[in-house]
């Protein structure tokens, strides 16, 4: 079972003529895309393999990343540029850049001395800002390139050492990609791009680095009076796969029962989430019950980093009738 928190109401329908930005290369989605009326998520219908401009300037051609990329490895590329026009630049680099896009609420007041009244208008915007920029002296670029020129490379460079990983957090993004750029001076910067998917790496979790490891990592989770809370799969957890939980609350009162995996974000107009959830029989917990929650495949991995965290919970709970629930709840690692 996926999250559904809120809408993407006003996400392609340049709402209000209100839009967000993003830095390049990460300006591939038209801006009135990144806003939306108030209580909307305009982020929810951005993938983030949209976000990147293959190229601009003089230039043709591309960056090819080699195999997949985890946090704390390596990145193998191919760049290979056509130069449509002659190019004379004054700087060129490759660089790894990370870029973050978050939702924030926006709000904005005007008054009418004629009428006495104060109006005051709403809505939801998302903007992109460059967190990380890596550049990359050791693979030098020609600053000149004739007209037809070709010049190609193959490069190996570290990926992020701790991270974050690519995510899409559903109201903030978090990406990477390769931009070899070259300053053209009084004219647009001809330059390609790629995105690079950087994946979280498992030993890091494994390690307790940030807030994503530790008690999270714990095969049993114990708490007071006897109770416990179990994972009986492998840790981390992988998008896709089923979580194993089991459960003892031998004083748990009576009452229907519920095993919820919630999501929670510091992203600014973030909102938790349940996950999965799994019905029990009343009174199951006492002996011990066992559930398996069926984890989305495009859930973000745990991390924290740039500014923003994810994280996941297990969460055992009691619905008492005409009374506040009872719950017991848990850390849990996602990779």
């Amino acid at each position: 079972m996926g999250i559904s928190i809120g809408n993407g109401l006003g996400s392609s329908l340049a709402w209000g003529g209100r839009k967000g930005s993003s830095p390049s290369p990460f300006d591939a989605v038209d801006g009135h895309r990144l806003a939306g009326p108030s209580g909307s998520h305009p982020l929810h219908g951005v993938r983030i393999e949209e976000l990147v401009r293959a190229a601009g300037g003089d230039l043709v051609g591309g960056i090819e990343v080699s195999g997949p990329v985890r946090v704390g490895e390596a990145v193998t590329a191919h760049l290979r540029v056509v130069a449509g026009q002659e190019v004379r630049a004054r700087g060129a680099v490759i660089r790894l850049l990370g870029c973050k896009l978050t939702e924030q609420r926006r709000s904005t007041s005007s008054h009418n001395p004629a009428t006495n009244t104060t109006t005051t208008e709403s809505w939801v915007q998302a903007d992109g800002e460059i967190f990380e920029q890596l550049p990359l002296a050791e693979v030098p670029l020609p600053l000149a390139l004739e007209p037809g020129a070709v010049f190609e490379t193959t490069f190996t460079v570290p990926a992020p050492r701790l991270g974050p990983p690519q995510a899409h957090l559903g109201e903030a993004i978090v990406a990477w990609a390769l931009d070899a750029r070259w300053d053209v001076a009084l004219h647009e910067d001809a330059f390609v791009a790629c995105l690079v998917p950087v994946l979280q790496h498992p030993d890091l979790i494994r390690a307790g680095v940030g807030e994503q490891g530790g008690l999270a990592m714990l095969d049993t989770y114990a708490a007071p009076g006897g109770a416990a809370i179990s994972i009986t799969t492998p840790l981390p957890a992988a998008p896709g796969s089923l979580l194993g939980v089991a459960a003892r609350w031998p004083g748990a009162p009576d009452g229907n029962v519920r095993i919820e995996l919630h999501r929670r974000t510091n992203a600014p107009n973030g909102d938790e989430g349940i996950v999965a959830s799994a019905s029990l029989a009343a009174g199951s917990l006492a002996g011990g019950a066992e559930a398996r929650l069926a984890i989305p495949p495009d859930a973000a991995p745990s991390f924290d980093g740039a500014g923003l965290e994810i994280t996941y919970i297990v969460r055992v709970l009691v619905d008492r009738r005409l009374r506040p629930d009872a719950a017991l709840e848990r850390p849990v690692a996602i990779a």
